[in-house]
C-alpha cells in the first residue's frame, strides 16, 4: 500500500526562503531584485508537478541569471 503524503504549497514562502539565502550571496545587489527574480522563476515551476522541487529548482534557476547580470 502506498501511501500519499501531500504538502500545501505555498509560493510566497518559497519566495521569502530562496530569496533570503540568495541575498547572503549576492551581497552586490538589492533585495527587492533577487526577489523579482525568485519571483519569477517560482512562477515557472508553481503549476508544475514538482513542488516539493520548487525550493531548489527556483534558486538554481535565479543563481544563474543573477550570475549573468
Amino acid at each position: 500500500m502506498l501511501c500519499s503524503m501531500t504538502t500545501e504549497f505555498d509560493a510566497e514562502e518559497v519566495v521569502r526562503q530562496v530569496t533570503e539565502k540568495l541575498a547572503a550571496k549576492f551581497p552586490d545587489l538589492s533585495q527587492k531584485e533577487i526577489e523579482k527574480v525568485v519571483a519569477e522563476e517560482v512562477a515557472v515551476l508553481e503549476d508544475r508537478p514538482v513542488h516539493d522541487y520548487v525550493s531548489v529548482l527556483s534558486e538554481r534557476a535565479a543563481k544563474k541569471r543573477l550570475k549573468k547580470d
